[in-house]
C-alpha cells in the first residue's frame, strides 16, 4: 500500500483549489468537525481532484479510474475511510436532502419570465458553499458537463464498494426518510399546479372524475404512514398505486397542451406544464430508489440525472428553445393557414395571383409618390421615419382589405405551409414528389406576384408624372431628389445587403404577426366581441357576430402589415441612431421610385449606364427579398415541427429532376405538371 501512496504522489499536481493537489494531503485534511464553509470545500476539491485527466488513455472515464483509486485507498487506510465517512455524515446529515431530491431543477415560481431571472442570477452572481442547501452544493461539487457521464459508467462492483464503504443503517433510514419528505411534496406541488386557476380549466374533465391530483397527495401522504410504521406491504401496494396516479396524472396534463393547440399558446402555461412533467418523471425516479431491493443503481440513475440538470439550469439558451418550440409551432401554423392562401397550384390561381399583384402595384404607386412628399417635407429623423412607416402600413392595409397582395410578403407566409409537407417526405417518394410540387408552385407564385407589382407600379407613376407635368408644368419630385434616388438604388452600391435586411424585416412581420394572432385566440377576443355585453349593446347582436368574424379572419393580415410598415419606416432611423448604416429596399417600391426619377429626369436618362444599374438591381432586389425571408420562416417551421430532414439528397435529386424534366414549371404552370400533380393527389 506504500507503493499505491507513492503512485499517487507522483501525479502531484499544484492547484489553487486543492493546495498541493496531493490525495494524501487532501485526506489529512477531511475533519467532520470543521466550519460548515470549510467541510463544504472539502467535498468540492474531492470532486476537483476525481475529474483531473491521467497520462494514461482508456474507455473508461477518469473520475471513474481516480474513484476506483480513492476506494483502494479507504479499504487500506481505516483511519483515512472513518474520518472521510464521519466527514459525509456530518455533511448531508446536517442539510437539508429534500432541496437536491425535491426543489433542485425546479423553478421556485411558475412564471418563464421568474425562471429566466433565476437562471441569470445563478450564471451572473457566484454561489457560496457556506449553505444549508443541498442542492446548491450539488451545484457546486458536480458542475463539469462530463460529471453526468462518469456517473453512469460506474460500475455495479464500484458501487457496492462505495456503499459498503459510506452507508450505514442510520445512513439510509435517512435518506429514505428524504425520499418520502420528497415525494410528499413533489405530489403537492403537482395538485397545486394542476389545480391552478390558469392549468384547471384546460384540463380535460373526463381525466378528472377520479380526482387524481387529490388522490396523489393523499398517497404520498400514506405513504409516509405506512414507512413509519413500518409496513414494508403497504409501502409496496402505495407505491404501486402512485405510479398508477402519476400515468393518469400525466395523461390529464397532456390534455393541456390539445386545448393550447386549439385556443391559442401561453408560454407560462407551456412552461407550468413543463415543470408538472418533469416533476412526475422525478416522482418516479424516487418511487424507484424506494421500492428496489437493491436500490444503487436507481440512485446512480437518480444522480446522473440530477448531475445533467446541473447543465440545464443554468442554459439560458435551452430554456428559450425549450419552452418556445410550442408557440413556435403554433405561430408556424397560423402562418401556415394563411400562406395556403398564398399559393397557387393552377393556371387559374396563377392568372388570379397576377391580377391581385397587378392591384397591389396600383396602390404602392401612389405610396412611393407620398414618400417622396414626406421626405420633402423635412420632418426631424425619428418622425420622418414613422410617418413614412405609417405610408406603407396603411398602404399595405388597404392591399389587404382590397384582396390584392404585395408580393414579398408572401414568402414568410408560405415557408410553414411548405414545411408541413416535410412531415412525410420519408415515407413515400410520392411524399418527396408533393414537396417539389410545392416548391414549383411557390416559385411561380412570387414571380407572378413580382411581376404584376413591377409592371403596374412603374407605368402608374410614370403616368401621374406624366399628368403632373400637363397639370403644373412641373414634376412630382424634384430633380436633387430623383438623382438622389438613382444613387442609393444602383446594383454598384449596398443595394443587396440592404434588400437582404429588408428580407429579414418581412419574416419579423411574420413572427409578429403569428404572435398577435395567437394572443388574439388564447385571450378569446373574438368571442368577447361577438358576446361582451358592452360591445352588442353598441354594435347590436347581429353586427357585434360580423365583427367578431371580421376580426378573427383578418387580425394575422393587420398585424403583419401595420408591423411591417412601421418596421420599414422607423428600423432604419434607429439604426442610423446607433451608427449603423442600414437601409430598406423593397423590390415593389425601388421600382416605383425609380420610375418616379425617369419621370422627373426625362427620356435622357435612359442613355446614362447609372439607370440601368438600378434596373439591373430590381430582380436581385425582388429575389433577396423572398429568398431571405423565406429560409428564415422555413427554418422557424422545421425547428417548431422538431424536423430533421435525414433525405435531403432525394429532395435534392427530386429538385434536379423537375429542372431537366420541366423547367417551364417554376415559371408557370404548365398543363403536364398540373395533371400529374392532380394524379398524386388523387393517389392519396
Amino acid at each position: 500500500m506504500k507503493g499505491l501512496l507513492q503512485t499517487l504522489r507522483g501525479w502531484r499536481r499544484p492547484s489553487p483549489s486543492t493546495g498541493d493537489g496531493d490525495l494524501s494531503a487532501l485526506l489529512d485534511t477531511a475533519d467532520a468537525r470543521a466550519p460548515r464553509p470549510e467541510r463544504h470545500l472539502w467535498l468540492i476539491r474531492l470532486a476537483e481532484w476525481l475529474r483531473r485527466p491521467l497520462g494514461r488513455q482508456d474507455s473508461a472515464p477518469a473520475p471513474l479510474h481516480r474513484l476506483r483509486l480513492l476506494l483502494d485507498v479507504l479499504e487500506a487506510h481505516p483511519e483515512h475511510a472513518r474520518r472521510v465517512r464521519t466527514l459525509l455524515q456530518s455533511i448531508f446529515g446536517t442539510l437539508d436532502a429534500t432541496t437536491l431530491l425535491a426543489d433542485f431543477g425546479f423553478s421556485p415560481r411558475s412564471g418563464f419570465s421568474s425562471e429566466f431571472s433565476e437562471r441569470l442570477r445563478t450564471r451572473l452572481l457566484p454561489a457560496t458553499p457556506d449553505t444549508g442547501d443541498l442542492g446548491q452544493l450539488f451545484q457546486m461539487v458536480l458542475h463539469d458537463v462530463g460529471d453526468a457521464a462518469w456517473l453512469e459508467a460506474i460500475d455495479e462492483a464500484t458501487l457496492q464498494r462505495l456503499g459498503a464503504l459510506l452507508l450505514d443503517e442510520p445512513q439510509t433510514r435517512h435518506w429514505r426518510g428524504a425520499l418520502i419528505d420528497s415525494v410528499q411534496m413533489l405530489a403537492s406541488q403537482i395538485r397545486a399546479v394542476a389545480l391552478s386557476a390558469a392549468i384547471r380549466p384546460r384540463l380535460d374533465p373526463a381525466l378528472l372524475a377520479d380526482r387524481p391530483f387529490f388522490q396523489l397527495a393523499q398517497s404520498a401522504a400514506q405513504l409516509a404512514e405506512a414507512e413509519a410504521a413500518g409496513d414494508g406491504g403497504a409501502q409496496l401496494q402505495q407505491i404501486r398505486y402512485l405510479r398508477a396516479l402519476l400515468s393518469t396524472c400525466r395523461r390529464a396534463i397532456d390534455s393541456v397542451r390539445e386545448h393550447l393547440e386549439e385556443h391559442g399558446v401561453s408560454v407560462d402555461i407551456v412552461f407550468q406544464v413543463e415543470q408538472v412533467h418533469e416533476r412526475i418523471d422525478r416522482i418516479e425516479a424516487l418511487l424507484g430508489c424506494l421500492a428496489s431491493p437493491a436500490p444503487a443503481r436507481d440512485w446512480q440513475w437518480l444522480l446522473a440525472q440530477l448531475a445533467r440538470g446541473v447543465q440545464g439550469r443554468r442554459s439560458l439558451g435551452r430554456l428559450f428553445s425549450h419552452h418556445y418550440s410550442m408557440l413556435a409551432r403554433k405561430v408556424a401554423e397560423r402562418s401556415a393557414a394563411t400562406g395556403e392562401h398564398y399559393i397557387t397550384r393552377n393556371r387559374a390561381e396563377w392568372r388570379d395571383m397576377l391580377s391581385r399583384a397587378c392591384g397591389g402595384g396600383l396602390v404602392i404607386a401612389g405610396t412611393t409618390l407620398m414618400k417622396f412628399a414626406i421626405g420633402a417635407l423635412g420632418l426631424s429623423a425619428f418622425w420622418g421615419g414613422f410617418w413614412a412607416g405609417m405610408n406603407y402600413a396603411v398602404s399595405f392595409v388597404m392591399v389587404q382589405l382590397l384582396h390584392w397582395t404585395v408580393a414579398t410578403k408572401q414568402p414568410a407566409m408560405t415557408a410553414p405551409a411548405m414545411a408541413a409537407r416535410l412531415e412525410h417526405v420519408g415515407d413515400s417518394d410520392a411524399a418527396i414528389e408533393d414537396f417539389v410540387d410545392e416548391v414549383a408552385h411557390l416559385l411561380r407564385s412570387q414571380i407572378a406576384g413580382i411581376i404584376g407589382n413591377v409592371m403596374t407600379v412603374m407605368p402608374v407613376v410614370l403616368l401621374l408624372q406624366a399628368l403632373a407635368w400637363l397639370v403644373q408644368d412641373a414634376p412630382l419630385i424634384a430633380d436633387k431628389t430623383a438623382h438622389y434616388a438613382l444613387h442609393n438604388l444602383t446594383l454598384l452600391g449596398p443595394t443587396l445587403g440592404f434588400a437582404a435586411f429588408t428580407g429579414v424585416l418581412l419574416f419579423a412581420s411574420s413572427l409578429i404577426a403569428g404572435w398577435v394572432e395567437n394572443a388574439f385566440v388564447f385571450h378569446r377576443i373574438d368571442s368577447a366581441i361577438a358576446w361582451n355585453p358592452g360591445f352588442v349593446r353598441r354594435l347590436g347582436p347581429e353586427r357585434a357576430q360580423r365583427w367578431s368574424r371580421w376580426w378573427r379572419e383578418n387580425i394575422s393580415g393587420l398585424a403583419a402589415n401595420v408591423s411591417l410598415g412601421l418596421m420599414l419606416g422607423i428600423v432604419p432611423v434607429l439604426a442610423a441612431f446607433f451608427g449603423l448604416p442600414v437601409e430598406v429596399r423593397h423590390v415593389t417600391l425601388s421600382a416605383g421610385q425609380i420610375a418616379a426619377a425617369l419621370g422627373t429626369l426625362g427620356v435622357q436618362v435612359l442613355h446614362e449606364p447609372g439607370f440601368w444599374w438600378c434596373m439591373a438591381a430590381i430582380p436581385l432586389t425582388g429575389m433577396l427579398n423572398v429568398l431571405v425571408s423565406f429560409l428564415l420562416a422555413f427554418r422557424l417551421a422545421l425547428r417548431s415541427r422538431g424536423l430533421k430532414v435525414r433525405d435531403r439528397s432525394r429532395i435534392h435529386a427530386a429538385l434536379r429532376r423537375r429542372l431537366r424534366q420541366a423547367p417551364a414549371s417554376f415559371l408557370w404552370p404548365t398543363a403536364q405538371v398540373e395533371q400529374a400533380a392532380a394524379g398524386r393527389v388523387s393517389d392519396h
